[in-house]
């Protein structure tokens, strides 16, 4: 039976002058798709990515290529089937009816009366039918153990296209798909699948039957270029160019003809992704000689061992500062250029935290990246549109023009191919959270396609250390799949203790390594480099030596807190000089205490800056700090920063002294970090309140722990410190009733601890050598897994609140009909994202907000709390049924009502 162009694959793409929807062939798209795979697999993956590719399949690398290129071309072979091709929602005649109801009344397309109520997806019908398919090709296969097997491991990965893979097939299934499914028909219907599969392995000329398994490694590669390529096949506009004639037959001579249409499309619609041409250049010789500590000792040393060994991971362990950030992106540069990487994702505890090291970040790509790069901002603030997040950014940032390189905006534009959740993460630079190299390890859809996003690039996770047993226990599993994938990755630790050393174990185990234990050495700093290909452990010949001491003065006050303020203020008011920064622990205190301050010290310059202002004001209040106090800034009198713990992870603010209320010892001690000189000052006041989310067993600890204060000797004392804070022996010397206390704490942090970890387990994907050939693993849904646990896995659940003036306006005069706020317009997401504040979800559950049909049916604003303000005695004001919202130029404060 011929080949049947009537079978549609892309439809409702406009219409004719007959008012019928235009429609892309089948097998046109699937040709599309099979040459954008050529580009993808020639242009953008890696060296290393080919050979991992090539060397599970037992190919050489340009068979590797054309299969790639024929699976590729396979991945939508499951819409040939009656649900599918009758959809409901399929392409029309002008007066309503189905262009492919023809097909249902001709004799060979008939089907079952039950075929029209199967619900399986044309992807799962992908991989059902296709592992019976390629099992006849010669494809390795098994009856009692498909999942083992290169027949099954394609279709299953093929069937995955979508962002989620499905459970194994077995034998007697993929001998009679239509049996188990009858909306796949038989008939014509099985004579088009075939008919299809053969005209795409003939276009491609991917004769070669490979003989190999599908690696995790491979498995990755594939899913991501099969996903990548759809895409790109997919854009509609590119499609409209290419839509064949009525009546085109789809004979050979057409397929070879389009085939070169579709290859010379191809690299145009790779062009569009900005993802191309981006590497790393060689890094220049050391130039060390005379200095000594961290960065001495790692340029010294790690180009050796990256030159025999191959990239891998390096740990740095030291206090936070700027010379641990470049000391990581040091070693980011080296691993990179040998690696042949394409780019930098750079990852921190917080949105913040990201916001405050993207400058530095883009200074780095400067000086070591080649060619043009794309920086995207990734986090909860910036995902409705992460382009225009970025570009928002860098407005709130620039001094001057901002680019690259001269002529060369670094930023995406708002309509950027990349200006999407799923997509951002491909970009070449990025700057964003942890929780986006987590949600890789999570069965979330479209994890597969975040570990081939960071695949080709190096990662930098700062404060490796910062997430609490859930983020632990993920991380050691992102770890194990970064070394299988063999991703360069530089970690970056306050200071070395168990969970260092248990993230050196993860990457030694995903690369194959040995099981004898590896510490990271206590003394800080320290650094040690593990190599992706054999999971060789490698400490430095000679110690990094030591980074200029200094002795931290820590004191802790008792008095209440808006008394104990202006007091430790009062020598900066009086010398006239100095600069402060003041943590409060939410943001309605740190107003409360920038309003107290302007009224009563005027002397004081005070600045205000907390995670519930518009996301353009905190940027713009970040990149002013970056220059009011950075070491040499030159500003002269007495200033003070007032904010809350969303800065304490923000590297380049330097200040005389460091004022927080009580928190966790390690919390304090990266505020403190912020305290300059030979004496850093740091004043805890233990009458303020301490945060909610903070461990109470922590703070009450650290707050035995240092009495009325205690000196420090930095670095030295710092590790001795953090493993202080958990001894058995704080509990010594206390009464009764306090070391009771302490004790219910402490059990109540180990229970948590244990179940979040435990949780934490039960919910990764499984490691890169437990998948066992079955990649529906990664996939698997859990009986109770809602989306609120996975939120609640990634940190405390966002939601993002708009405020609207009288008259449908923003406050700075953006109009109704940009943000389509009416209720029949659908707004546009972009528009909104710098006027977006990041708020708790605990703070506003059950508040309902004025959005109407329009905003609430679109899935980028489904987290979006839209709030209509009324003025109310001076302030703008929304009331709920529980809630009172206040937004002021101080930002937004939320008050639950009684």
């Amino acid at each position: 039976m011929s080949l049947d162009s009537r079978l549609w694959g892309k439809g409702r793409l406009g219409k004719n002058a007959r008012g019928v929807h235009h429609t892309h062939p089948l097998i046109c798209h699937l040709l599309d798709t099979a040459a954008v795979a050529e580009v993808v697999w020639d242009e953008l993956l890696t060296a290393h990515q080919r050979s991992m590719v090539a060397g599970a399949l037992q190919v050489p690398d340009e068979q590797a290529r054309a299969l790639a290129a024929f699976w590729a071309g396979l991945h939508d072979i499951g819409k040939i089937s009656a649900p599918f091709q009758l959809h409901r929602d399929g392409p029309k005649h002008a007066d309503g009816r189905l262009l492919a109801q023809e097909l249902s009344g001709e004799q060979g397309y008939g089907f079952a009366a039950c075929a029209a109520q199967d619900r399986q997806s044309h992807e799962a019908a992908a991989h059902l039918w296709l592992a019976g398919a390629l099992k006849e090709l010669g494809y390795p296969s098994s009856k009692r153990r498909p999942q083992s097997q290169l027949s099954h491991a394609v279709a299953q990965m093929l069937g995955g296209h979508g962002g989620r893979f499905h459970p194994v097939v077995y034998d007697k299934d993929s001998r009679c798909p239509v049996a188990r499914h009858p909306g796949l028909g038989a008939g014509s219907w099985e004579e088009q699948r075939r008919s299809h599969f053969n005209e795409v392995r003939r276009v491609t000329g991917a004769k070669l039957v490979p003989q190999g398994r599908m690696t995790p490694g491979a498995a990755v590669i594939l899913t991501g270029l099969v996903i990548l390529s759809d895409w790109l096949a997919s854009i509609e506009e590119e499609i409209r160019t290419r839509l064949r004639e009525e009546g085109w037959a789809g004979t050979p001579d057409d397929l070879d003809s389009y085939w070169r249409i579709a290859r010379t499309a191809a690299p145009r619609l790779m062009q569009q992704t900005d993802l191309l041409g981006t590497g790393f250049a060689r890094p220049g010789p050391a130039q060390c000689a005379g200095e000594t500590g961290l960065g001495a000792s790692m340029a010294g040393q790690l180009p050796d061992l990256v030159t025999e060994h191959g990239p891998g991971l390096v740990v740095v362990t030291a206090p936070p500062s700027q010379d641990r950030t470049e000391a990581a992106l040091r070693a980011a540069a080296m691993l990179g250029h040998a690696a042949n990487a394409r780019g930098l994702f750079y990852a921190l505890p917080t949105g913040s935290a990201a916001d405050s090291h993207m400058a530095q970040v883009h200074a780095f790509a400067a000086q070591s990246m080649t060619g043009p790069w794309r920086s995207l901002l990734l986090h909860s603030s910036s995902r409705l549109k992460p382009a225009e997040a970025a570009e928002q950014w860098a407005h709130a940032n620039a001094t001057g023009e901002v680019s690259a390189e001269p002529g060369e905006k670094w930023a995406p534009t708002a309509n950027s191919w990349l200006n999407s959740h799923h997509r951002a993460l491909l970009a070449a630079l990025g700057t964003g959270t942890v929780d986006e190299l987590l949600q890789a390890v999570m069965p979330v859809k479209f994890n597969v396609m975040r570990l081939f996003a960071l695949s080709g690039k190096v990662v930098v996770v700062d404060e490796a250390h910062a997430r609490g047993a859930w983020g632990q226990k993920l991380m050691l599993r992102f770890l194990e799949w970064a070394a299988a994938l063999r991703i360069p990755v530089v970690l970056a630790a306050m200071a070395a203790d168990k969970s260092v050393d248990a993230m050196l174990a993860a990457y030694r185990r995903g690369a194959g390594g040995g099981k004898e234990p590896v510490v990271q050495p206590r003394r800080p700093p320290a650094w040690s480099f593990v190599d992706a290909q054999s999971g060789g452990a490698h400490l430095p010949r000679q110690s990094a030596g030591a980074v200029r001491a200094s002795t931290l003065s820590i004191e802790v006050i008792d008095g209440a807190p808006n008394d104990e303020i202006p007091t430790a203020l009062a020598p900066l008011v009086a010398t006239g000089n100095g600069k402060a920064v003041i943590y409060r622990s939410t943001p309605a205190e740190a107003i409360h205490t920038f309003r107290q301050l302007t009224q009563n010290l005027p002397g004081l310059d005070v600045t205000l800056i907390h995670e519930q202002m518009r996301n353009k004001d905190r940027w713009q209040r970040l990149a002013a700090c970056r220059s009011a106090f950075s070491p040499n800034d030159g500003v002269r009198g007495p200033s003070v920063l007032v904010t809350t713990p969303m800065l304490e992870h923000v590297r380049g603010l330097q200040f005389d002294l460091v004022i927080s209320g009580p928190a966790a010892l390690a919390d304090l001690l990266a505020r403190a970090a912020q305290s300059t000189g030979d004496q850093p000052r740091l004043v805890v006041l233990r009458a303020d309140n301490k945060s909610e989310l903070d461990d109470a067993a922590l703070v009450q600890r650290t707050d035995i722990l240092l009495g009325e204060g205690r000196t420090v000797a930095l670095p030295e004392e710092l590790p001795l410190l953090l493993d202080e804070v958990y001894g058995e022996e704080l509990v010594d010397g206390l009464e009764e009733a306090a070391a009771r206390e302490l004790q219910q704490l402490d059990n109540r942090r180990t229970v948590r601890e244990r179940r979040a970890s435990g949780t934490a387990g039960w919910l990764a994907v499984p490691g890169p050598w437990e998948l066992d050939g079955d990649l529906g693993l990664l996939s698997r849904d859990h009986p109770g897994m809602e989306p609120e646990l996975l939120s609640s896995v990634l940190g405390e659940e966002m939601v993002h609140v708009v405020c609207l003036y009288p008259g449908r306006l923003l406050e700075d005069g953006v109009l109704e009909q940009k943000l389509a706020l009416d209720s029949k317009s659908r707004p546009k997401p972009g528009h909104l994202v710098p006027y977006l504040i990041p708020v708790p979800q605990r703070l506003v559950d059950g508040v309902a907000g004025d959005a109407n049909r329009a905003w609430r049916t679109m899935t980028a604003l489904k987290s979006v709390l839209r709030l209509n303000l009324t003025p109310e005695n001076g302030e703008w004001v929304h009331t709920s049924a529980k809630h009172r919202f206040s937004m002021s130029e101080l930002g937004l404060t939320i008050e639950q009502l009684p």
